[in-house]
Formats: C-alpha cells, structure tokens, sequence
C-alpha cells in the first residue's frame, strides 16, 4: 500500500504574501443539528472545543472546529488520528441524525502568510477582509475565482485554505498569481 501525499507536496511561492500548500490534514465533516447535544458532545469528544458561532472557528485541544453553515462543521485533527477521531464522533452521536464523514484526501489545505495575506485573499474572494471586518477565528465559506472554497483566520493573522483536492493546483495558482511581486493594490 502507497503512502498518503497531500494534493501538491512542497508546494510554496513568496511574493506579496507566502503561499504554501499545508501537507495532510485530518477533516471530518459533520452534517447534523448543531444545537443538539449528541453533536455537540462530539465536536467535543472529537477537538476538545465547543461548538463554533456562525462563520467562526474554535480551537480545542486535539483539533479545532469550523462553521461551514447552519447544519455543517468541519473537524481539524491531526491527519494520522482521523480513524480513531471519527470513531469518537460516531460514539457521542449515537442514534442521533447526524452524518460524519471523513474527507481528509478529497481537499487540499494551503497557508497564506504575510503582510500581504488579506490583499492576496481580498483579490480573489467577494468578501470584506479589512481589518474591523475579519477578524481571527472568523471563517467564511465562498468562490475563490471559480472554485468553491473555504478560509479562516489563524491568531498570528495568517490564513488556512482549503479547497477540493481535484482543483488544488488551479488554487495554488490563483494564489501565486495573485501574490506575485508588484501586484499590490494597497486595500489592505
């Protein structure tokens, strides 16, 4: 049996801000009624954090919790612990209607680093990234040019991306390009 790879290994461009595809990460989506308690027991069990407000993130022990809408959460785990995670998450459902699923190798995670990470983003997403409007720990889920895509902020004010696997080198394009030296707009 081959070993897993990420969508672009080593992948990574300096420029206006630093762009380089993540390595692997565990992802589990959770599919359910978020106000429930057998889901929130198992974004606990499965992060060690509570369940995230709309299009925000929490960050717990073991992994970190994501809003992607109003019945949906993607849960960040090592990528390793994702069996062992997913397990946890199906014992404090329990019978409850809900749905976790493991999608770790059908997206792609990439960084977004640097003085110019919101200038690279706000060129390529519809959404308000100044300062007083996105803030860390917010996540929105949205187009990144033609693709569907997600991003959220880290403390340090950098951003994690994540895309579908299949279009991993399209976005690592869109963001080299909209990070390439010279191309500055100053908005951010």
């Amino acid at each position: 049996m081959s070993a897993p790879i990420s969508a672009l290994p080593g992948a990574r461009f300096d420029g206006l801000a630093h762009i380089e595809e993540a390595g692997l990460q565990g992802m589990i989506t959770l599919r359910g009624d978020l106000a429930s308690k057998p889901v929130k027991a198992a974004v606990t069990a499965a992060t060690g954090a509570k369940l995230p407000a709309l299009r925000q993130g929490t960050q717990g022990k073991s992994g970190m919790a994501l809003w992607m809408s109003p019945d949906e959460l993607l849960l960040l785990c090592p990528y390793g612990e994702v069996g062992a995670v997913l397990d946890k998450v199906n014992a404090a459902l329990g019978d409850a209607p809900a749905l976790a699923v493991n999608v770790s190798d059908a997206r792609a995670l990439f960084s977004v680093s640097g003085l110019g990470a919101r200038e690279v983003l706000g060129k390529l997403c519809p959404v308000d990234l100044s300062p007083e409007a996105f803030t860390p720990g917010m996540i929105r889920r949205t187009r990144m040019a033609q693709i569907a895509a997600a991003f959220w902020m880290e403390p340090d004010q950098s951003f994690r991306v994540i895309c579908f696997r299949s279009v991993a080198a399209y976005a690592f394009d869109l963001l080299k390009d909209a990070a390439r030296p010279g191309a500055s707009v100053g908005v951010y």
